[in-house]
């Protein structure tokens, strides 16, 4: 019986060999560098296609006199604040290391550790928010976590420089997809070796390793030893930890594949079926089966069908059918309130059982919990303020946060009476609150203005019996729009209930 064997894939080494064809590398690198006064920017993920490219950048700049550096060379990472918390350390270790390397050998290279504003965060969107977990026709946080935070950089080289180059770890062999974009790319090239980025005006790509495979880049990594000091031995048995799918790279527009798409993310993300890189480090490795709590939330998180934690109104307030369903809308306070407090749990579970390495971890900021208190009580009218009790019942510890700044309407004992009164009629209960808030707000005003229109919109988000009822009534719209003819013309009941809203806020104001 004859055996086929496998040809082995073609590497970039194969024609001029490994040293001369690094040579060539490095030279084009500072070929390229030395053509302008264009600042440099390199997306840094703490993988082995970005280590690649900086270990090139770094090497290229190295070999030049000091006389010629004559530019920065900006490296940029990206923590989401939930990332993986191993890759996590190992990338903010790496960037700490790299920038005492970097002075010490005077090279101008500016490492920056980058995090999404605190009203963009995570937690802040799904906890505060009500945020449903990202799905793949949902996907609110690239944007929010990836793609603002290093824009935002970007564009501050560009506002300062007129211009930056974007050097980049992408590959051809990373997917059919990306390597279709990239020669698309590569066909409309205003200058040698430089793409234009179609997000970001004024900025060119440069992906130096673009026709490398995945055994192009090993095989660099372990014959070149890493010119910062830190260990690529290591970056390898971290990926032989988990599964071979790649890395999370720097986004920066929404075609690029985020961490859902990757060996190594965020330790929260849904639209993938499951967290195959954290499950493989907890089953290969005792000292990581710290990481349980979190893979258990995520899981939790990760629901097929999550109606009965959601509102069957959207965030504004309105009622919207898909196939005569509600489509579901933001977490019902108790999920989110459920959700804080697992989180918690976690983070002191981990605290109190994980290793020395992980005793202080940090899963949620204060200030991510100071805004989520702050949307709760304000923007929602929780006014019970539950947020510091949660975080005292799950930590053990009080709450770190400053008093609120807030004149509640009503004492924790009064907000009972009123649940009793209101018993399991949740939107009695939520209309109710807000009105109590509403006039709060209003009470200290010479002016009562915009008064009207925010009972109008607490009565009409209320006014509903239950989500049967709702799911009536936006029925009856639509049918109503659909045949406007006498017969349809019946008063919609919140129409009717204008006038009782109007008549109620004049009896507030003149009161």
């Amino acid at each position: 019986m004859t055996r086929t064997i496998p040809l082995r894939p073609r590497s970039v080494f194969d024609d001029a060999g490994y040293a001369a064809t690094l040579e060539a590398l490095t030279v084009q690198a500072q070929q390229l560098y030395l053509a302008d006064d264009v600042p440099w920017v390199v997306g840094y993920s703490g993988g082995k296609d970005s280590t690649a490219v900086l270990q090139l950048v770094w090497l290229a700049l190295a070999g030049l006199p000091s006389g010629q550096r004559h530019k920065a060379v900006h490296v940029i990472s990206t923590d989401t604040l939930v990332e993986n918390p191993v890759v996590a350390a190992w990338v903010t270790h790496s960037l700490d290391v790299m920038s005492a390397a970097a002075s010490a050998q005077g090279l101008p290279i500016e490492a920056s550790r980058l995090t999404p504003a605190v009203a963009d965060s995570f937690w802040v969107n799904l906890i505060g928010r009500g945020y449903p977990a990202p799905r793949p026709k949902f996907r609110w946080c690239t944007e929010r976590l990836k793609i603002k935070p290093s824009n935002a950089f970007i564009r501050s080289v560009v506002r300062a420089h007129g211009e930056a180059i974007l050097v980049l770890g992408t590959r051809k062999a990373e997917s059919s997809g990306r390597a279709h974009r990239m020669a698309a790319l590569e066909a409309r090239r205003s200058r040698d070796l430089l793409s234009q980025n179609e997000a970001l005006p004024n900025c060119l790509v440069y992906t130096p390793v673009e026709n490398w495979s995945n055994d192009d880049v090993w095989t660099f990594l372990m014959q070149t030893p890493n010119p910062w000091g830190y260990s690529n031995k290591d970056l390898l048995s971290m990926y032989q930890g988990a599964s071979p799918d790649g890395e999370c790279p720097l986004v920066v527009d929404a075609t690029t594949p985020s961490c859902g798409d990757s060996r190594f993310g965020c330790w929260v993300c849904t639209l993938v079926d499951k967290d195959k890189s954290m499950s493989a480090m907890i089953q290969n490795d005792e000292e990581k089966e710290w990481m349980l709590p979190l893979l258990q939330l995520r899981n939790e998180l990760d629901l097929a069908d999550d109606r009965h934690l959601r509102d069957f109104r959207r965030m504004n307030g309105t009622v919207q059918l898909f196939h005569d369903r509600p489509i579901p809308g933001p977490y019902v306070q108790s999920a989110r309130e459920r959700w804080l407090r697992m989180l918690l749990e976690a983070q002191a579970w981990i605290r109190a059982n994980g290793p020395a390495s992980v005793r202080s971890i940090e899963l949620i900021t204060l200030a991510e919990l100071e805004e989520i208190r702050r949307i709760w009580v304000v923007d929602k009218h929780e006014f019970e303020d539950r947020l510091p009790v949660i975080y005292t019942e799950a930590t053990g510890s009080p709450y770190p946060g400053r008093p609120l700044d807030e004149h509640l309407p009503l004492n924790a004992g009064t907000i009972e009476v009123l649940r009793e009164i209101t018993g399991d009629d949740r939107l009695h209960l939520e209309m109710v609150r807000e009105l109590l808030d509403i006039e709060q707000r209003h009470r200290a005003q010479a002016r009562r203005a915009g008064l009207f229109d925010a009972l109008e919109k607490a009565l009409r988000r209320g006014f509903y019996d239950d989500e049967t009822d709702a799911t009536i009534r936006a029925q009856h719209r639509q049918a109503t729009l659909a045949r406007p003819s006498q017969e349809d013309m019946v008063p919609d009941p919140l129409d009717v209930a204008d006038g009782f809203i109007r008549q109620v806020a004049s009896d507030e104001v003149a009161r």
